[in-house]
């Protein structure tokens, strides 16, 4: 037999023999009881706090979609405000614009653009970076119209191409 395999062997019996399970019970008992205890507090600790449970579910949906955790939650807003254009109705529509110009706001801020509005952030992207950057002003004027005159008008077919817009926009920008 191998001499290596003869130590190892000789090594296993004298461990398992009873003499040296004797002496290492009361360490046995004081492992299994930090390890215990330990486990109780993650339970507790995962209870208490939401941060586990989000970051695992980040990381989960990062890993399932090949997509960043943020780009996921993007297309989900946007899955919303393109279904407010499926009623037909005005309200909607003027309401689908503004969210939209929110998450475009919301898009450059996470870009770092900075400035205080979006007027001031669309300033400062170039046509390399938003090649339908004329469009984007027109749609942004859209909806400074929208929400500075009650009465403005806004009709179907024109709430769909400032959506259109910004969704040109949000694809340029990789958010779509």
């Amino acid at each position: 037999m191998n001499l290596y395999l003869k130590h190892m062997i000789e090594f296993i019996e004298t461990i398992l023999s009873p003499d040296i399970q004797s002496k290492f019970f009361i360490l046995k008992f004081i492992f299994i009881f930090f390890s215990l205890f330990a486990f109780g507090f993650i339970i507790f600790a995962w209870r208490q706090t939401r941060w586990v449970g989000r970051t695992f579910m980040k990381n989960w949906t990062e890993f399932s979609s090949m997509k960043t955790y943020e780009a996921v939650g993007f297309e989900k807003k946007w899955e919303k405000v393109k279904k407010r254009l499926g009623k037909n109705w005005e309200s909607e529509a003027k309401l689908a614009i503004i969210e939209a110009d929110n998450l475009l706001d919301s898009l450059l801020k996470r870009m770092a653009f900075k400035g205080e509005s979006l007027g001031e952030r669309l300033k400062q992207v170039s046509k390399e970076i938003l090649p339908s950057l004329d469009d984007v002003w027109d749609a942004h004027k859209t909806r400074n119209d929208i929400v500075h005159d009650p009465d403005y008008r806004l009709s179907m077919k024109k709430a769909r191409s400032v959506l259109e817009f910004y969704e040109e926009a949000f694809k340029s920008l990789e958010a779509l």
